[in-house]
């Protein structure tokens, strides 16, 4: 038989409480019904322990360190936040903290230009770039048992992505650091699954918003609507 799931699921995002008012952010916070900080204590202890890892500990530590450095004149009264350096700069100024110097740049055939333009922005920042294709390989889609009707191109033969390749790619050269760009829904995993070294993300694929996905999320309650009444 097996074990029962716990009753009450935690739900941080049903939280009605007012961010800075929350247990997991304010000593004297509150909590509401499924609050993990108090309601999965030997979970959070277990976590906890994998920081004992110098190396585990190292890396959290210097993105604590990056996460505060994105934002100038934290030592003013009273604080408002001010937000300071894109994405980009970001993964560029983590990467130097952590010592890599050899990047993996994973990315989609859609965003091929943008790859480009990432990879020279890597390299002036002194960086040795891997940087591999989504198709890489050329396997045909053939190899996953799928057939014309799955095809974007109909009709035609079509390569299937690869990201298990791109993320071996990266483990033979030896690669520090991964960064991806625009894998597709459920490719993305894969890499995740298959790639070494720790992996960020530059950007996500949205094929309709211009490759910002919160715009749907944004517009929930008007154009995009249909989202919430499926």
């Amino acid at each position: 038989m097996k074990n029962k799931r716990p009753s009450i699921k935690p739900d941080c995002a049903a939280c009605a409480l007012p961010p800075f008012d929350r247990a997991c952010v304010a000593e004297a916070g509150k909590i509401s019904k499924g609050c993990p900080t108090v309601s999965r204590k030997k979970v959070l202890d277990e976590a906890n322990k994998e920081y004992e890892s110098s190396d585990v500990l190292e890396f959290a530590r210097q993105a604590s360190i990056q996460e505060a450095e994105c934002y100038a004149n934290r030592h003013e009264r009273p604080y408002v936040m001010q937000p300071t350096k894109t994405r980009i700069v970001e993964i560029c100024e983590f990467a130097k903290r952590m010592g890599y110097t050899r990047l993996g740049l994973a990315f989609c055939l859609g965003l091929a230009r943008e790859a480009a333009v990432v990879e020279e922005i890597l390299e002036k920042n002194g960086f040795e770039v891997i940087s591999v294709l989504c198709k890489a390989g050329r396997t045909p889609k053939e190899f996953l048992g799928l057939s014309d009707e799955h095809r974007i191109f109909q009709g035609k033969q079509e390569s299937m992505c690869n990201p298990i390749y791109q993320a071996k790619l990266f483990n033979h050269e030896k690669t520090d650091f991964n960064v991806l760009i625009g894998l597709c829904v459920g490719h993305d995993s894969l890499f995740f699954k298959f790639a070494e070294a720790p992996t960020t993300v530059l950007a996500v694929k949205d094929r309709v918003t211009g490759h910002n996905p919160l715009a749907a999320i944004y517009l929930s309650g008007s154009y995009y609507q249909k989202l919430k009444n499926p």
